[in-house]
């Protein structure tokens, strides 16, 4: 299979025709690309750590995200399946055969990020996809990332993704620009061998570096994520807001770009179940708990922290790293 082979078969399984529709697809996915601060995902004194999906389907949603993101079974029993990379649980999979799918325009789950170690561990993934026929539903360079879109098969949101050196990212006096550009599918794939697919497992570094949630008010998702959590804000319009840790781009993404209005998540139904953020100072932590006790958002015990629900009912758990 040659690159230009590679790169006709990304666009045909992304449903296009030019890398400019992708990137458009890419940018709808994505929505207008936020001006932030610097950081790395992982270094970050909070960053992501895993998800739990209610899923209608474990087996069928359990092979999916081993054969196309490389997940590794961790353990599984009848009360649902958990799957990482490099002996890391990243995502918990609990079975609920009769659960109605969540809508679109509901509160819950835009897309979770999963960060490949680097940009050639994303070309072999390119690769891998191409040559397994996985349908896409766009691809885009964002500056400092460049990422790929796709869905799994209950509708759950999903971006493939590698950063860019941070030295690298382009400044504007003390903020980085960020956009949504045509990828460079060629450039990313003469990286590695297209010939065959030697993308068996996901890389031991692979994690979640972000998550997009879809919320029925940005102000009140700032109070939850951004007042209560701690969170920084990295970018903000009337239609989202960007929140991060350490100056990373952003660990966590709110929008109401469908659900504006959204009530209360129906826990009955497929989709994201909770999330988790990992802490890396034992102090912060306690400091958490007590800020969202202030705030009234009452912290649960969980193991190795606490457990609250957003105003919509997605749970978050913060954590010890």
């Amino acid at each position: 299979m040659t690159i230009a082979l590679t790169r006709r078969a990304l666009l045909r399984l992304a449903g296009t025709t030019s890398l400019a529709m992708a990137a458009a697809a890419a940018a709808q996915a994505e929505g207008p690309a936020p001006v932030v601060g610097p950081g790395l995902a992982g270094s970050a004194p909070i960053r992501c750590g895993a998800i739990g999906l209610r899923v209608r389907d474990l087996d069928r949603m359990s092979r999916y995200y081993q054969s196309v993101l490389g997940l590794g079974v961790i353990s599984a029993s009848a009360d649902g399946v958990i799957l990482g990379a490099g002996g890391v649980p990243l995502v918990w999979m609990e079975p609920r055969p009769q659960a109605a799918y969540e809508p679109r325009n509901a509160a819950g789950l835009f897309h979770t990020a999963f960060l490949m170690p680097s940009r050639h561990d994303l070309a072999r993934w390119l690769v891998h996809v191409a040559r397994n026929q996985t349908p896409l539903t766009g691809f885009a360079d964002h500056s400092v990332s460049e990422a790929v879109y796709l869905d799994d098969p209950e509708g759950n949101g999903i971006e493939v993704y590698a950063d860019r050196d941070p030295r690298l990212w382009r400044w504007e006096g003390e903020r980085v620009v960020m956009g949504t550009h045509r990828l460079d599918v060629d450039g990313i794939l003469a990286l590695t061998d297209t010939s065959r697919s030697d993308y068996r497992h996901a890389p031991a570094g692979l994690r979640i570096g972000h998550m997009h949630l879809r919320v029925g008010d940005i102000a009140q998702s700032e109070s939850f994520y951004r007042d209560a959590i701690g969170l920084d804000s990295t970018s903000r319009r009337d239609t989202a807001s960007f929140l991060s840790s350490g100056r990373y781009h952003h660990h966590v993404a709110l929008n109401t770009w469908n659900s504006a209005g959204a009530g209360p998540r129906d826990r009955a139904q497929t989709g994201l179940d909770w999330f988790s953020l990992e802490v890396a100072d034992p102090a912060l932590l306690a400091t958490q708990r007590e800020r969202m006790a202030k705030a009234g958002y009452a912290p649960m015990t969980v193991a190795r922290g606490f457990e609250s629900t957003d105003p919509w009912g997605t749970r978050l758990r913060l954590v010890s790293a």
